[in-house]
């Protein structure tokens, strides 16, 4: 594990120090609050209204303090190393610098994106409660909340170069899928090139970053967001029909238990991808590609595509039938929708 703490008197330091105290869910004075921090009672009214806005439902009572109106189970870095199931080609690289958990960051992508200059170990893994500049792809937003979904990103090294990124978003997805199904018994649905849907509409969503060059030893950084359990107001924020774990299951989600899942199956598929690259995974993807042999349109800027999606090709792009003749899209500023 890594010590990323700031110091005690950071703004982010007080607030994961109040979202500890806050998490068991019991009373909490802001006077006792105000003299752990050794600030003032109007700074700990600031930072508990800067935790509304992460999303985090908590409430004041005169003379009690403050209360998170459900109590709050946080990501544990022990539980979930004790669950990860290493695979012997990384058996070398499980050290301390392995898996980070942090409560508040800016961006998990951009967290491992700046720590490109260090040796970083294959595979390694941060994680975190809540990102403030949370990203989608095309730089969209990706709206989240404190304490009830993962975000999570991976390093990967590309020995290959940058070649070695094509497909790397569908192996991921089929990460996604495989933890998923493990974990809850939930078969998901995958949407080329980076989300994942479930029941139709969008359950998770994938963002690879990369630095390097063609042909020359090349990183890359895998980022996923999955909704586990979206909180209402949050909601509101999301600008897509999105669904969360939550309501497809009656089982109670450990968000331990899940993301070393996660983890574990992400590391399988991508030494798989190393091996052999996507061609034994191809009929996999085509059994759950939800607009498989379905009529959908490609969106490139202003202009519209309108085909029938016959798969992905094993260089992971995109296969379209345009009037009988079958295009290979190659990802890009493109968008892929089905046709009612």
């Amino acid at each position: 594990m890594i010590n990323t703490a700031h110091p005690r008197n950071s703004s982010n330091s007080v607030k994961a120090h109040l979202v500890r105290s806050l998490a068991n869910g019991s009373f909490i004075s802001g006077q006792v609050l105000a003299q752990e921090l050794n600030i003032s009672r109007a700074a700990i009214a600031k930072h508990i209204k800067s935790l509304l806005a992460m999303g985090l439902d908590i409430y004041s009572v005169t003379g009690k303090g403050y209360k998170l109106a459900t109590p709050l189970t946080l990501l544990d870095e022990k539980n979930i190393e004790r669950s990860l199931r290493v695979p012997e080609q990384l058996l070398h690289t499980v050290n301390p610098h392995l898996l980070e958990v942090h409560s508040l960051i800016d961006s998990t992508n951009d967290h491992l994106m700046r720590l490109i200059p260090e040796r970083m170990s294959q595979g390694r893994v941060c994680l975190a409660e809540y990102q403030s500049a949370g990203r989608g792809r095309r730089g969209r937003q990706w709206v989240s909340p404190f304490g009830s979904q993962i975000y999570l990103s991976m390093y990967w090294y590309l020995e290959q170069g940058l070649a070695g990124a094509m497909g790397l978003s569908l192996v991921t997805a089929l990460a996604v899928s495989d933890a998923v199904k493990n974990y809850c018994d939930i078969q998901v649905e995958l949407k080329w090139p980076n989300d994942i849907y479930l029941s139709g509409v969008k359950l998770a969503g994938i963002l690879i970053d990369l630095e390097g060059q063609a042909l020359e030893p090349s990183h890359s950084v895998i980022g996923i967001g999955l909704n586990v359990n979206m909180p209402t107001e949050s909601a509101k924020s999301i600008d897509q029909q999105w669904t969360d774990l939550k309501s497809h299951t009656n089982i109670t989600i450990d968000r331990d238990g899940l993301c070393a899942e996660l983890i574990s199956c992400l590391w399988e598929r991508l030494l798989q991808h190393r091996e052999s690259g996507l061609s034994e995974m191809l009929d996999e993807w085509h059994k759950y590609d939800i607009y498989l042999n379905k009529p959908v349109k490609l969106l490139t800027g202003e202009r519209t595509t309108h085909g029938i999606c016959r798969g992905i090709n094993n260089q992971g792009a995109l296969l379209l039938d345009v009037d009988g003749y079958v295009k290979a899209i190659y990802g890009g500023e493109v968008s892929l929708r089905g046709i009612e």
